[in-house]
């Protein structure tokens, strides 16, 4: 297991979860439903790399647990 790879990905999907948070409650919280689609989708594209490098639970896990910590 890549740690730095890793590291790399929970650092992606905490950002695709402060721009989802963003676009639902931000300033701009008008924001297209397609857009909110399309990040809900990067993160199932980093949960899917981050599968391959710690197994399907433990990617379900951290991405289960950065979406709560950032949008809680």
């Amino acid at each position: 297991m890549s740690r730095s790879e890793v590291a790399r990905l929970r650092r992606q999907i905490e950002l695709e979860c402060e721009s989802i948070h963003l676009a639902m409650y931000g300033y701009a919280a008008v924001a297209r439903h397609q857009i909110i689609e399309h990040k809900y989708n990067a993160l199932g594209e980093y949960q899917e790399q981050l599968e391959t490098l710690v197994g399907e639970e433990e990617a379900a896990n951290i991405v289960r647990d950065t979406y709560i910590k950032v949008i809680g």
